[in-house]
């Protein structure tokens, strides 16, 4: 008689083996199954305490591809006793500093065109621009810009930042931000149609972005094409906020300009 392997699994079916990652201080991962992201605080027998950027805490299992680091499926396992604490960071990738308290905030001040990419900014750059005392504005249109700008009067020691929705030479708005735009005052704009194809599609479980013809609302295009409710465009953008933890999950383009004007701002970069 023939004999066979009691496992007929296809090996195409079988679990691949994940990678085991140590929960030291300050890992930043992502409990999938509640979409839970924060740094490990505590890692004891059994359990790993995570702690998300409103500092709330929750506590799960150390159970076998219980964890996302980077959007990959990870086994925590309790870390040596001898492992050095790592720094945790904040959600930007800056160091974070322990018990550091908002600066007074400084003259200068970043705007942002958009609610949503006012959210994003605030969500990712947050504790860093509270540390250096940098005060996002919401700014609803570039329309809105020379009064703002002339009520602000920029100068060396009141910088002004602004970030402004896909910026295209040549445009109505290109030229206000080109009239605004000083020795003290920095626009710059991302070159996404909108703030949410700033987050990687990865991050978001899809393989891409998709293309909306010309003339239709992309907003309500993308919920169409990817089968999202195309009604509720804000609950919409609440899920995929959720879904970014950190820089990670942003696209380099944005994260360059919020740099730039981060460093405009604090006179750490430029003249």
């Amino acid at each position: 008689m023939r004999q066979y392997s009691p496992d007929l699994t296809p090996p195409w079916k079988k679990s691949q083996p994940v990678p085991e990652v140590p929960a030291d201080p300050g890992l930043v991962v992502e409990e999938p199954g509640t979409g839970f992201c924060g740094a490990v605080i505590r890692c004891e027998a059994g359990t790993v305490t995570l702690e998300d950027r409103f500092g709330k805490h929750r506590v799960f299992p150390l159970e076998p591809r219980g964890f996302l680091l980077e959007g990959r499926v990870v086994t925590l396992v309790r870390p040596s006793s001898a492992a050095p604490a790592r720094p945790a960071r904040t959600a930007s990738g800056s160091v974070a500093v322990p018990g550091a308290r908002a600066r007074v905030a400084r003259a200068g001040r970043i705007y942002v065109e958009g609610r949503h990419d006012a959210e994003l900014v605030e969500k990712v750059w947050g504790d860093d621009l509270r540390v250096e005392g940098v005060v996002v504005e919401y700014l609803e249109g570039v329309d809105d810009l020379p009064a703002i700008v002339e009520s602000f009067a920029p100068g060396p020691d009141a910088r002004l930042g602004i970030l402004v929705d896909h910026l295209v030479p040549g445009t109505k708005e290109w030229r206000i931000a080109e009239s605004v735009t000083s020795a003290h005052a920095l626009v710059v704009g991302h070159p996404y149609i909108d703030i949410w194809e700033a987050v990687k599609p990865s991050s978001l479980g899809i393989p891409g972005w998709p293309r909306v013809p010309h003339g239709q609302d992309w907003k309500t295009g993308v919920c169409r094409a990817l089968g999202w409710p195309p009604e509720n465009t804000g609950a919409v953008w609440q899920a995929i906020l959720a879904r970014v933890g950190s820089y990670k999950d942003l696209e380099p383009e944005l994260l360059g300009r919020v740099e730039e004007l981060i460093d405009f701002v604090t006179g750490s970069g430029g003249a």
